[in-house]
This record gives C-alpha cells, structure tokens and sequence, in this order.
C-alpha cells in the first residue's frame, strides 16, 4: 500500500528512534513515580494526563519515525501531515502531560529562566512560524532535507519553538501566566494569520517547488537519509518519487499545503472555541477556569504552598 511494501521493517518502523521514545516514556513514569517525592509539591498524576503524554509521544513517534515519516519522504502531502502532527498535535499533548510540580522545578533552572523572554506570546508565535515558513521556501527545504545533521537540528528547533508558541495557550501555572482569555483569543488569530503565506505559496504554485519530490536525483539523494541504500539503487528499483504517487507533484504539494492549512485551523478553531467559552464564563461570573484541565492532582492546598 502507497509502496511501503518496497521496504523493510527497519525502514518502516525505525527501531533505534522507537528505542529512544520508549526509554524517553519509561522516563516519564519513573519522575512521576518513584521519583516524584524528590520534588516539592508533587502529588499523584491523573491518568488523563498520563494518557495525553503517552498519547503525544506515540504521534511524535509515528510522524518522526514511523511509516509517515517514511512516507513524508516520498511524498509532500505526507510531509505535510508529519509536520502537523509533530508540532500542532504531539507538543501540546506531551506539555499537558507533563505534571505542574516537574514544570515549576524545571523553570527554576537558571538558563531557562534566562530565555524566558522567548515564550513571551508574540516572540514565541513569531519564533514557530517563521522558522515554519523559512523551511518551506524550496531552496532551504531542499537544503535541509539533503543534509542530515542540520535536518535534525532544525526539526530539533522547530520542536522547542513550537513549544514556546504552545505555552501561552496551555500554561498550566497560575504565577506565570502571561494572557488573559482574550489576550488569547488574539493570540489564537495571530498563528493562524502567521502561518498562512507559507500554506498559500505552496497551495497555489503553479509548478513543483521542491526538488525533492519532484527530481528524481535529488529525491534519491534525501532517501539516502530515510533508508540505507545508495541512490543509484533507488533510481534504478523506482525511478523517481512519482513511482509511489498516485497524484503528480504538484498536485501532491497543494494538497500537502491544504492539509497542513486544515489541520491548523482545526486544532486552533477548537481551542477558540474552547478559550473563549470559558473567557466569556468568566466575564459573567460564572467560572474562573479560563484554563486547560491541570497537569496534575494537586489539591488547592498544595498549589497554595507551591
């Protein structure tokens, strides 16, 4: 199916990186476990939240290492997906996993307090969608994708930008606060504003921009990271990346930039939605839980102490 059957389970499923998120899980639940009493405040872990984490690291793994990754590699609308995944549904998952007493341990070391100011919201928004937008210019996407090590630092970073953008909208720490419901409304509308010229310069192209869907030689040479084998091999087994579609590349690319733009929207139309349902409770008295649920069971005793 869509030409996974080519290759081996190795390249499908790659096991050293699901090595390295098992180990990352396992992790997890030691500092909420055994751990925990070494940190001022905890308390048990709602298994919601466990869930959410767990939940977060297995879409990470699936666009970063699994079959999407591998399919991202030979068409763009799957690279489109995998992004989406990675930075719009694994990093909000995994951060609401994460419990408040390992947070407020962890920005009490000195190098993030001093870096604070990137998750200001407007830095943080401009930060992820700039470097979002700045790696799908074709002569940089291509860049990237043919060079191994600074592939992975620039996912790396996109990774904690994405991050920093995510912290405004599910900041479960009440002291550190830095929007009020409608400060994230605008907030919400500055993303999705942000990452549209990116979405409408692939939508509406009018020709192939990445060689690595499009030329066959490039394509090989950018496979040669994904799976072990020499690119001449792979020209000569599939000739191209067309082999494995069934849409031609630019078709592929505007449907790649449609999904992303859709997945955005959903994701973000769905926290609107959430943040101003709550935002208006509050302006009539009714509720002043503006927030995502808590990251943890901590009682209104603890949080008073903490």
């Amino acid at each position: 199916m869509l030409g996974l059957e080519y290759f081996s389970f190795a390249d499908l499923w790659s096991p050293l990186f699901l090595a390295g998120m098992l180990l990352l899980t396992a992790g997890y639940f030691v500092l909420i476990g055994p751990l925990s009493d070494r940190f001022f405040g905890s308390a048990p872990v709602l298994f919601r939240h466990r869930a959410l984490f767990v939940s977060g690291m297995f879409f990470l793994y699936l666009a970063q290492g699994g079959p999407i990754s591998l399919l991202g590699h030979l068409m763009f609308s799957f690279h489109m997906v995998s992004m989406a995944l990675s930075y719009l549904v694994a990093v909000p998952l995994i951060m609401m996993g994460i419990p408040e007493w390992v947070w407020r341990s962890a920005l009490k070391v000195n190098p993030f307090r001093r870096l604070s100011f990137l998750a200001q919201p407007v830095v943080a928004a401009l930060l992820f969608n700039g470097l979002f937008s700045l790696y799908h210019i074709p002569v940089i996407h291509d860049y990237v994708m043919l060079h191994f090590s600074i592939h992975r630092i620039y996912y790396a970073v996109l990774f904690i930008t994405s991050a920093l953008m995510w912290w405004t909208l599910i900041n479960p720490l009440p002291e550190r606060r830095m929007a009020s419901g409608l400060g994230k409304i605008g907030f919400i509308f500055l993303n999705m504003v942000l990452l549209t010229p990116a979405c409408g310069l692939i939508i509406f192209a009018t020709q192939p921009l990445y060689a690595t869907y499009s030329d066959p030689d490039t394509w090989a040479l950018a496979m040669g990271y994904c799976v072990p084998s020499d690119p001449a091999a792979l020209l000569q087994a599939f000739g191209g990346p067309t082999f494995f579609g069934w849409m031609s590349p630019k078709v592929d690319q505007q449907v790649g930039g449609i999904a992303m733009k859709f997945i955005q929207e959903f994701i973000f139309a769905s926290m609107l939605a959430y943040v101003f349902y709550h935002w208006y409770k509050k302006e009539n008295g009714q509720d002043d839980n503006e927030e995502l649920p808590p990251s943890s069971g901590l009682e209104s005793g603890s949080l008073t102490r903490a």
